[in-house]
This record gives C-alpha cells, sequence and structure tokens, in this order.
C-alpha cells in the first residue's frame, strides 16, 4: 500500500506510468485492485448496493483518487495526438464518475470492468441446472451499469479463470470431455453438443449487451482446455502447464476451430455494425423465464437467445423498432460453427403490429424460428447501403451477412 497524499510517492508511480509509455510505446494500462485503492477499508468485507453515501464519505480515499486522476491525465498528455491512449479500471465498486473524465469531475479511466460477470456465469454452470436458469437473472446482471455515462467491457472469463489450477467455461461444462470428445470426424456427444452451445451464447450475449467493449483471454475464445501455471515452488517449478497451444484451433478435426471461427464471426459483426458503439439504442424486449428466452435490440440488429435445453420453437413473435425485411447476421448454430444449421434460410418481414412491453411497445413484430440453445442475431436489410453485394442477400446465395464478408474477404461497407 502506498501513501498517496505524499509528493514522492506520487512522483514515484507517475514517473513509473511515463516510462513505459515512452520507452515502450504503451498506449494505456488496466489498473489492477482500483477498489483496493480507493476506500481506506481497500473493500475488504464491504458490500456496494449503489448508494452514493457508499462512495463519498470519509471511507473515499482522496489522496488515491487525486492520484489516479493525475495518472489518467498523464496517460493522454504522453500519447501523441495521431494515437489513441487506454486505461482501464479494476473495480467491483461501482464508484460513480470512475469513468468520466477529469474535466467533468471524474476519476479519468476510458473503461471499467464487469468483475461481476464471470462470477455469475461460473455458479449458474457449477451449480444450478439448465432449465432453471433464471434469464431476468441474467439480463439485470448484463444491464447493471450506468449507461450513456461510464463503460464498461464485460467478458465471460478472464485470467482468474486460467491460472493455478481453475477451470475455464469449456472445461466446467465438458469436464473429462473437454480431452476426449472435441474430434469432429463423428457426431458429438450430448454434453459436447450442450457446452459448444452454451460456450457460444455465453459470449454473444456478453458482446452484444454486456457493455461498449469486449475482453477475453488469450486461448479462452477457442476453448483452451487447460490453465495457466508459471514455474514457482508450489508447483516444483514446473513448465507443464506454462504454455497455450495455440496450434488447437488451427485443428480442422477438432470443435476448437469452431470455437475460433465463431469469435471470430462475432468479431466482423462488431467491424460491420458496430454494436459496442451502439449507446442511444439499446431495448430488451423481452425476457420469458419459462420459455428461457431473450431477445435485445442494439443499433441496427436484433439478438433473439433461446437457453432452454430441449423446446425448439418454430414461430416465435418478437418485437423491433423499425419495419422492413430482416435476415440473420449471425447464426450460433451455423454448420461451420458446429452446430446443427436449424435456422431457416428465408428473410423475416414485419407486420405493423406493436410489440407490448412494460415501457413502451415495439412498432412492429416479426416471426422467426428459435431451435433451443441457440441464439441468432438478425438485420434489417433496408438499412443496407446500396452496394454490388445487395443481389447476393435477395438470391439468398449466403446464409449470414458475416458469411458475405467471409466471401467478400471483409470488403463490405458498414452500415451507419
Amino acid at each position: 500500500l502506498y501513501n498517496y497524499g505524499t509528493y514522492e510517492v506520487r512522483r514515484y508511480l507517475l514517473s513509473n506510468l511515463r516510462y513505459w509509455l515512452e520507452e515502450f510505446n504503451f498506449d494505456g494500462f488496466r489498473f489492477d485492485g482500483v477498489t483496493s485503492m480507493l476506500y481506506h477499508h481497500h473493500g475488504i468485507h464491504r458490500s456496494f448496493s449503489g448508494d452514493f453515501n457508499e462512495y463519498f464519505g470519509t471511507d473515499t480515499d482522496v489522496d488515491a483518487c487525486v492520484y489516479l486522476m493525475l495518472a489518467n491525465e498523464l496517460i493522454r498528455s504522453s500519447i501523441p495526438a495521431t494515437s489513441t491512449s487506454l486505461s482501464i479500471a479494476e473495480d467491483v465498486s461501482g464508484m460513480p464518475t470512475l469513468c468520466r473524465p477529469v474535466r467533468d469531475g471524474g476519476v479519468g479511466f476510458d473503461y471499467r470492468l464487469a468483475m461481476g460477470l464471470p462470477d455469475v456465469f461460473i455458479n449458474l454452470l457449477e451449480n444450478v441446472p439448465d432449465e432453471h436458469w433464471s434469464m431476468q437473472n441474467l439480463v439485470a446482471t448484463l444491464c447493471n451499469r450506468r449507461f450513456a455515462m461510464e463503460k464498461t467491457i464485460a467478458y465471460v472469463e478472464s485470467h482468474d479463470q486460467s491460472i493455478v489450477g481453475d477451470k475455464t467455461v469449456l472445461m466446467w461444462l465438458l469436464g473429462p470431455e473437454i480431452y476426449t470428445g472435441m474430434s469432429a470426424l463423428g457426431e458429438p456427444t450430448a454434453v459436447v453438443r450442450r457446452g459448444m452451445s452454451l460456450h457460444m451464447m455465453m459470449r454473444l450475449m456478453t458482446f452484444f449487451f454486456g457493455g461498449e467493449g469486449y475482453l477475453t483471454f488469450m486461448g479462452n475464445e477457442f476453448g483452451h482446455p487447460e490453465w495457466v501455471d508459471f514455474p514457482r515452488e508450489g508447483n516444483e517449478w514446473s513448465h507443464d502447464m506454462c504454455r497455450r497451444q495455440w496450434s488447437l484451433a488451427d485443428m480442422d478435426h477438432l470443435r476448437y476451430t469452431h470455437l475460433q471461427a465463431f469469435d471470430r464471426a462475432m468479431l466482423k459483426l462488431e467491424k460491420i455494425f458496430h454494436v459496442l458503439e451502439a449507446g442511444n439504442h439499446f431495448v430488451v424486449s423481452m425476457v420469458d423465464d419459462e420459455r428461457k428466452l431473450i431477445v435485445v435490440e442494439r443499433g441496427p440488429l436484433v439478438a433473439v437467445f433461446n437457453f432452454h435445453p430441449s423446446e425448439s420453437i418454430d414461430e416465435l413473435t418478437v418485437g423491433v423498432g423499425r419495419p422492413g425485411k430482416y435476415w440473420p447476421a449471425l447464426d450460433a448454430d451455423d454448420w461451420k460453427f458446429g452446430g446443427e444449421g436449424r435456422v431457416a434460410w428465408f428473410e423475416r418481414f414485419t407486420i405493423p403490429e406493436p410489440y407490448p412491453m412494460e415501457v413502451g411497445d415495439r412498432p412492429c413484430t416479426m416471426v422467426v424460428n428459435s431451435p433451443c440453445r441457440s441464439a441468432v442475431v438478425y438485420f434489417n436489410v433496408d438499412d443496407w447501403p446500396d452496394c454490388e453485394f445487395a443481389p447476393a442477400i435477395e438470391e439468398q446465395k449466403v446464409h449470414t451477412v458475416v458469411e458475405l464478408a467471409d466471401s467478400t474477404d471483409g470488403a463490405i461497407g458498414t452500415v451507419m
């Protein structure tokens, strides 16, 4: 612990930041354990409800806040105007204004980590049967942030789930079959099919409406089967777990390549539609605990999640914000992701029939098929700019817009 109120300590810490910026051309930092810095009690044995009295009082370490403000200003002033700086806070308390500019009275971070999400997912996988998953709790956790005021980076798992013998999400999902059931040369077992589906769905929902940024720990995007453990006295200085097996994602006969392809498709979805930047249009139009359904609009996209273990819906009516013709932008059940290809290849037209909601109706509806344990993201084709690729959609030569991006090597226009 540092005494942030002394000149010498602040100078020492700030000079350290500047050293990495100038000598190694760093363009940003992730500050670890910010909660411990912000409060004299260091967050130990404390819970935070969101009441402002918990943040702005004598428990707050003002000197530490001032140091963090200086640090963020230093990072920005040291980065050339032609580059973009980045600072991320690991804070579990939800300190207001932590990610607001210093000029607005904030601490100056660009993003905070949504640290509660991984714990929720691990608790579900470890303790709750699939049929008892609460869609309400999932949506509430993913939406638990200050919209349009402070940006959040969401993630399903991080290094905390990948070091010193802990289990990654795919290890929780598959158990021993992460070693024995990942061959793509035959039909997957029920355990593997469930695990692959939930692995992709959890990532897609976290990416789609969990924050304004998305994070994955190296290797977990394709379901790396083991943890990371560097040589230390506790493991007798072993190097056995001191590596990532990147080759697994490149082997076509293993299902890891399907998870890698899905992660790549999610990133293409962001490149085309700028989902993470679409803060002005965000609507959760359906949360159905009985049928395990979630429908979310964000930007120009509509995502339909069906977490039910066994019940598919051939004709599901969902509300949408804009009329027109919709086409899949990303299908988690696509064959190339190891899925079963159960989503129909045709356009969905809206009808001018309002969809009732507790707060404001959606102006129109459309009917889609929603297979169990699957997720589909739809795009309004009428928003697609006039370009040479439009006929490919009209003639149904592609299944999804992301597939179109693959066929054109990404050389398609973005949606504004």
